[in-house]
């Protein structure tokens, strides 16, 4: 049997309030979302939580509705190519949205799952009731309303934004190796396959770039924010104004974890929200992404 499933994102203002859905049927869908964050991350997050809600079913092919190429070709075609070079762009850069990314990772282990391109806002009857609800979704989180987050799939189990915060997951505390199929084997040739030494340096190195970047940033809260422009002025920073994307209680969280190669991730959760900081390791640590999602 096949499970055929539309996955879409949506983001009023990309940064803004952002939704996500999967949809199957009237009686099997899902959404979600955040207060602030962006239509790729949604699509992501999309297709991450659908493979959970699918993973006791992983013996079936799941075939993907999507209308990202962003997404498809992220799982298709780049993570070879950016596994090689360290898990980095053709221009040297990080991947960005690495957190999510690592998650479909580990839900893609040892299962046949097909991806479909279909034509965004054309009539496409699955990929319109996804859409439909992942605006919703955005629309209730801009609204403060609750979202509408569906029925979900029947016995799932799982959950991608609960595997995203739980330690010994690939983008939780200090998790450095290769990450974990659904089945529980070992994955292989998974896409955060790295060598396991020195573990505790290499990730030692990522503690202090960001605790360097705590303190930029409340210094800029104090007004003193020479500092912190230096360190972003090489980042793609979402919310792109440095005020909004660091939160007043950003340093009240110990950040979590984790390193691919010659880039670092460190990922830090407060009331409502959560920080996503990209750090290029390859020399000097070089923050090259900082993205904030507001959840409430």
């Amino acid at each position: 049997m096949t499970i055929i499933a539309a996955a879409d994102g949506s983001a009023l203002g990309n940064p803004g309030p952002a939704g996500w859905s999967w949809y199957i049927d009237d009686d099997t869908w899902a959404a979600g979302g955040w207060k602030k964050s962006t239509n790729n991350r949604g699509e992501l997050m999309a297709v991450a939580e659908l493979l959970a809600a699918t993973a006791h079913r992983a013996d079936e092919e799941l075939r993907i509705l999507c209308d990202s190429q962003y997404v498809i070709n992220s799982v298709t075609k780049w993570m070879p190519g950016w596994k090689k070079k360290g898990w980095k762009k053709r221009d040297g850069k990080p991947v960005l949205n690495v957190d999510i990314l690592s998650v479909i990772d580990q839900l893609m282990q040892g299962r046949n799952v097909r991806f479909e391109w279909v034509k965004g806002h054309a009539g496409h009857e699955m990929n319109e009731a996804a859409d439909e609800r992942a605006r919703a979704a955005a629309i209730s989180f801009q609204s403060g309303e609750p979202a509408n987050e569906g029925p979900g799939f029947p016995g799932a189990t799982k959950s991608a934004e609960l595997m995203m915060a739980a330690p010994g997951n690939a983008g939780s505390s200090e998790t450095v190796g290769a990450s974990a199929s659904t089945s529980g084997r070992a994955a292989q040739g998974g896409l955060f396959d790295v060598a396991a030494d020195p573990v505790e340096e290499v990730a030692s190195k990522v503690r202090a770039a960001q605790a360097t970047l705590v303190r930029a940033a409340g210094k800029a809260r104090d007004g003193e924010d020479a500092r912190l422009q230096f360190l972003t002025k090489r980042a793609a920073l979402v919310p792109a104004d440095p005020s909004a994307a660091f939160p007043g209680d950003f340093s009240a969280s110990r950040p979590e974890v984790n390193v691919v190669g010659s880039t670092g991730v460190a990922i830090t959760r407060g009331s409502g929200w959560t920080a996503t900081s990209t750090w290029d390791l390859s020399s000097d640590a070089v923050l090259v992404a900082h993205h904030l999602s507001v959840h409430a």
